[in-house]
């Protein structure tokens, strides 16, 4: 498989309380001014990658995580003051639980798939 032993490849999607979709936009508002504060947190969590997409298909609002990074690193630490907001944030906007995709293939050019490797998996 094309994903290297010890790194993560993950693709999960959370679906917005109805009528929480002033909430969905707080929460990202939120992360996009405090993007240093969330960036400062990724080495703990050994993120390589971490992207958010919204999707609105219709009456339903989805919130999509795409994550790549090594295993061991650390969770939110609610004692952080953006993992704490980003904690209470979500439970006011998403419905509990994520839905989770299986990864197939990663497809990384060499420059890149080696800086992902040495930041995951150090």
């Amino acid at each position: 498989m094309s994903i290297p032993d010890g790194l993560i490849v993950e693709l999960s999607r959370a679906k917005v309380k109805p009528g929480a979709s002033a909430e969905a936009d707080k929460w990202m508002k939120m992360l996009n001014d405090r993007i240093d504060e969330c960036v400062a947190t990724l080495d703990r969590e050994r993120m390589a990658i971490e992207i958010v997409f919204r999707l609105r298909e219709g009456d339903d609002d989805y919130l999509y995580w795409v994550q790549v990074r090594g295993r061991g690193g650390e969770g939110l630490d609610e004692s952080i003051p953006i993992d704490r907001d980003h904690v209470e944030q979500a439970k006011r906007t998403k419905e509990p639980g994520w839905v989770e995709a299986e990864p197939q293939v990663l497809m990384l050019p060499e420059p890149v798939r080696k800086a992902v490797l040495d930041w995951a998996l150090r």
